[in-house]
């Protein structure tokens, strides 16, 4: 096999429905190009007929090669785990419900020929989506961007084109709760955007709702900001004037109004669930931290992998530091 120019690494989390639509649409692409490319789908313990389809298709096409995970990990470690295997000058990371479209491909790689070595595809429209959806979207980016400590650009998602040496960097970096387009952010290099129209999914449901969304944003922020941390001190700060005013104000109304002003005990419990509310607050966010550092120190695997197609003879293997797991099923011929 022919060493490949591009690799388009493709998460499939229960995408059974769409998959063949997207098989076709990427290789018509892809063979536009007119250069070697492979095709990683990425397995991410899907519980349809998802892996069954890719099997299918790597049965009639030797350009796509299968990475089956043990279990779910999350659609940020099988990113990783796509970079991890590929083997092309240039990666390109795509969606596979095609509201990515294949067709913005080119534009990626003729910014990459320009001498860029990080292609992001920016969101100029989201078509599809509710408003909430939107909205939560928008603020989510503008507030990373505002608190973070690397140059993350609004509105982009994990789509987009990288050149073999940031792909490296990437596969360098080993931590747990990841996201990946802050990371390419951190990594530096020459780097623009592609506009597009991010399509409405073309079958099946969203992968993200409200509660992954949610963990996802906390990923993001705990990953490349320390302005929750520093949200603390301005959050004491805040509590000590109100009370030095609070105090000073009940001073004055007792020596000159008398004690029928703040007689009872129900300002001193407002006041303590206030405080309280606040220390709670605060500690959560300190827990947030150090859940993560206790992500890190176990030390374990970021994925395990079941099964792969058509990769031995790549001869590419993940880092050799412990960051990922194959674990061999006897039971059945390996898959090659």
């Amino acid at each position: 096999m022919v060493k490949p120019v591009f690799s388009i690494v493709a998460p499939v989390y229960n995408e059974e429905e769409v998959l063949p639509q997207f098989y076709e649409r990427l290789t018509a692409v892809m063979r536009g190009l007119g250069e070697p490319y492979e095709i990683l789908l990425v397995n991410d313990g899907s519980r349809d007929g998802s892996l069954a389809v890719m099997n299918q298709l790597a049965d009639v096409d030797p350009h796509v090669r299968v990475v089956n995970f043990a279990r779910n990990f999350g659609h940020q470690v099988a990113v990783t785990a796509g970079i991890d295997h590929a083997s092309g000058d240039a990666v390109i990371l795509i969606d596979s419900d095609l509201q990515d479209p294949p067709e913005v491909i080119p534009e990626l790689v003729a910014k990459w020929r320009e001498g860029f070595d990080v292609v992001y595809a920016v969101r100029t429209a989201r078509e599809g989506e509710s408003l909430f959806k939107l909205a939560t979207a928008k603020l989510f980016y503008r507030f990373v961007y505002r608190i973070t400590d690397v140059d993350i650009p609004l509105d982009t998602g994990d789509f987009r084109l990288m050149d073999r040496r940031v792909a490296d960097v990437l596969r360098a970096m080993r931590e747990h709760n990841r996201f990946v387009r802050g990371m390419t952010s951190w990594a530096g290099f020459k780097q623009t955007g592609v506009g597009y129209v991010r399509r409405a999914r073309a079958a099946g449901q969203t992968k993200y709702p409200l509660k992954k969304m949610l963990s996802f944003a906390g990923d993001a922020i705990t990953s490349f900001s320390y302005f929750p941390l520093q949200l603390m001190i301005y959050g004491s700060l805040l509590l000590a004037v109100l009370a030095v005013v609070a105090g000073t104000v009940i001073v004055f109304l007792r020596l000159f109004m008398g004690e029928a002003f703040f007689g009872g005990q129900a300002t001193t419990i407002v006041l303590l669930l206030a405080v309280g509310a606040f220390q709670m607050f605060f500690m959560f966010i300190i827990g947030q931290y150090v859940a993560r550092i206790y992500d890190e120190t176990r030390n374990r695997p970021l994925y395990v992998v079941a099964s792969r197609r058509h990769l031995a003879d790549t001869g590419v293997l993940p880092p050799t530091h412990v960051s990922s797991m194959e674990v061999p099923d006897d039971r059945q011929p390996e898959l090659q």
